[in-house]
């Protein structure tokens, strides 16, 4: 199975996403297909041993679409403000204008032009003329989709809007001829008011697809490769490969995923994790693509090519959620489906109504053009999609990848939250907090540490680790040993080689027991901090116990004020750890979380996932994406911490890139907003419907402000998603 995504041009409404759907799920091969008016992408899912690329594009074309061909347009990301197309409308729309206004001033003051042509009045074929230019010349794409839909026996918003316009500007050819009134300025107002909603859904659509331009514009352009002999040539980005070295100077884009041969500097990641701080890089640290190299020459090796890269995958992650449908919108999909054909005939039964009860022909005529113009489902078909395109925009743009639609739908039910402690809410490293001394003797701090660091410094656990940094911190440098052994669940023995040639050990208190160790001091150290939720280690110099380190897990900056900020939204937090009941206590209880689970196995948290959602609770997991990848799936919302690596493997509906726990709550805060927008949306344009129907049919709304209506509730949809952006 191999996947696709197709940039759609002419799509205008959901009918037209309908109509593309329809028509690649009938070829064979094609396994799923989405297709959404607001990004104009169709994400298509097919079997590449039944059908190829060209097949599908042409099946698109085939339905009265076209497909824009990456680099062939400024970007195939909405529309930018320099476009072709854009431009091409906006000169429509001025045209358009210029020429109805001379119509509807008619309306208020009988201007007049002298002399008579075949027994018509040049006045009359004047506002002929111009509106023949505005509804044929420039509205000739309404008419020419509403042919193509016919001859695939279908109806879409074009289909309205070309009725509308040709009926008001055939009646009213033939009313020239006869004497009767004149609606001219009906066809000239619904095409020019049509074009102009047009080019402001452009507008709008360009500003919510605006943190995805911005993502896009990060990318470099080119790259200065090193050679075999150490010169310097620049290259376009498309032809660095993987291995290649790269020199970056400071204040440069780094091109490309790599790792650092030479050199050291502090990099903004900001774009790839949202925190404003850079990040100090030197040998063997990994760097990526877009970021900015601050203060120093890197020399880096090029790990992942440019389809690759952390950057490249953020955007497709944000691509495919906005191309993704959630539940809700497929109700409106269904009703847009088959709204425009029963508009058809409400209008046919509008002028049948009206010119059975004795109306006139040209009233009868005006209220069913009214009907099919003021009936266009585009508000409908877009309050979904333009939601989630701004919603997962904002996300990517301060380090939250929504990695699908339902996200957002998933994210408004959650009532709980369990939180893995390690790496989540905690570093995930423990930390020398303190170090304490047996006897006021010739054992210091100092001297305590310098053996404990004696004995750790050839292992790699990370309480040694930890001792290590300590040691380094205080520029404490560890001494030779001899004898080392490592002793698995206790700890650590050796002899030192300084003068005193003593036995040392480091560990726990059941080393101390193996070893016949008076435990006197060593249990009230225990007791001391039970409740601490502190590791212990305890030192010794031969025979005695001289000292012990109290080490912690240190928690998140964040961490607290996330745990607020869930419970404000009435969401349970829950800790849950592999830890010990004391340790896990003690960290809930810093936090001023109610409710843990410790001691629970790595493979088990799913089973806690499970069991809560037995008690009837939706459940969001937030862990670090790898160990706890079958609670992440198993939960209601999977909530990933994960660097810019692991983005594509992530089991997480949700992914921070930013790994501190806030961000945790402001994903959930902004699903909610985009999910709550959604809705508003769509009681709008349900709303609108329903009230504007009935008035068309009634005579109350004539043609124009229908126009006028119909564009303005498109601009409102777009305008109460925009206000996403201002979320916090």
């Amino acid at each position: 199975m191999s996947k696709i995504n197709l940039k759609i041009t002419g799509m205008h409404c959901a009918s037209c996403a309908a109509n593309i759907t329809i028509s690649l799920k009938k070829q064979a091969g094609i396994i799923s297909a989405e297709v959404n008016p607001a990004t104009e992408n169709a994400s298509i899912e097919y079997d590449e041993k039944k059908i190829d690329i060209k097949k599908i594009k042409k099946a698109v074309i085939d339905t009265g679409y076209g497909i824009k061909e990456e680099g062939k347009e400024e970007h195939a990301h909405g529309h930018s403000h320099g476009t072709k197309e854009e431009k091409k409308l906006k000169i429509k729309v001025i045209a358009a204008i210029i020429l109805t206004i001379p119509l509807l001033l008619r309306m208020f003051w009988a201007w007049q032009v002298p002399g008579k042509f075949w027994g018509i009045t040049i006045t009359d074929w004047i506002q002929h003329d111009l509106t023949f230019i505005v509804v044929f010349i420039l509205g000739w794409q309404f008419h020419r989709n509403a042919f193509k839909a016919l001859l695939r026996k279908r109806a879409d918003m074009d289909s309205l809007i070309s009725l509308g316009a040709l009926a008001a500007y055939f009646y009213s050819s033939y009313a020239m001829f006869t004497g009767g009134h004149l609606y001219f300025e009906g066809a000239t107002t619904i095409t020019a008011l049509i074009l102009l909603g047009r080019y402001l859904e452009f507008k709008t659509k360009d500003r919510a697809s605006l943190a995805m331009k911005k993502l896009l514009e990060l990318g470099v352009k080119k790259a200065r490769l090193i050679g075999k002999h150490g010169q310097e040539i620049e290259k376009d980005i498309n032809e660095v490969k993987v291995n290649d070295v790269l020199l970056v100077r400071p204040s440069e884009k780094i091109p490309l995923d790599g790792v650092v041969l030479e050199g050291e500097s502090s990099v903004d990641e900001s774009m790839l994790t949202g925190e404003s701080l850079p990040v100090f890089k030197a040998k063997d640290h990994n760097v990526f693509g877009a970021t900015l190299n601050q203060n120093g020459i890197l020399k880096i090796k090029v790990t992942k090519d440019g389809e690759h890269t952390a950057l490249a995958q953020i955007i497709r992650t944000v691509e495919e959620a906005q191309s993704f449908k959630a539940p809700t919108q497929r109700l409106a999909d269904q009703i847009s489906a088959i709204f425009v054909p029963t508009v058809i005939v409400i209008a046919l039964l509008t002028f049948a109504g009206w010119f059975l009860a004795g109306g006139e022909l040209r009233d009868s005529i005006i209220h069913a053009v009214a009907v099919l113009v003021i009936s266009c489902p585009c508000a409908l078909g877009i309050a979904t999609p333009i939601a989630i395109m701004v919603g997962s925009s904002v996300g990517a743009r301060t380090g939250i990848l929504i990695k699908n639609g339902e996200s957002f739908e998933r994210a408004k039910k959650i009532d709980t939250i369990v939180f893995d402690k390690t790496g989540t809410v905690t570093l995930g490293k423990p930390r020398v907090e303190k170090v304490l001394k047996n006897k006021e003797d010739y054992f210091t701090g100092e001297i305590i540490l310098k053996i404990a660091a004696t004995l750790a410094q050839f292992s790699e656990h990370p309480l040694s680790r930890a001792v290590m940094e300590k040691a380094k911190e205080k520029n404490i440098k560890p001494s030779k040993l001899d004898n080392f052994k490592e002793i698995p669940g206790q700890g650590i023995s050796s002899k030192s080689t300084d003068t005193d040639q003593a036995n040392h050990l480091i560990g726990n208190r059941r080393l101390l027991v193996e070893n016949n160790f008076n435990l006197q001091w060593v249990d009230k150290v225990i007791n001391d901090y039970k409740d601490s939720g502190s590791t212990i280690l305890f030192v010794t110099h031969d025979k005695e116990v001289v000292g012990a380190l109290i080490l912690a897990d240190e928690i998140k900056a964040s961490a607290k004020e996330a745990m607020s900020a869930i419970k404000e939204m009435n969401i349970e937090p829950i800790i849950i750890s592999g830890d010990n009941k004391n340790v896990v206590k003690a960290v809930s209880e810093k936090l001023g979380v109610a409710k843990f689970l410790a001691e629970v196995m790595p493979n088990d948290k799913q089973a806690e996932v499970k069991k809560l959602q037995a008690q009837g609770k939706k459940v969001a997991f937030a862990g670090d994406g790898i160990n706890d990848a079958p609670a992440l799936v198993q939960a209601d919302l999977g909530i990933a911490m994960a660097s810019g690596t692991d983005i594509a493997k992530e089991s997480g509906n949700i992914i921070i890139m930013q790994n501190e726990p806030i961000k945790i709550a402001e994903a959930i805060a902004l699903s909610k907003k985009t999910f709550d927008t959604i809705k508003q949306n769509l009681f709008w344009a349900f709303f609108y419907n329903i009230l504007a129907i009935p008035l068309a049919i009634a005579g109350l709304v004539s043609p124009m402000i229908a126009a006028l209506a119909m564009s303005f509730s498109d601009i409102t949809v777009i305008g109460n998603s925009l206000r996403i952006y201002r979320k916090r």
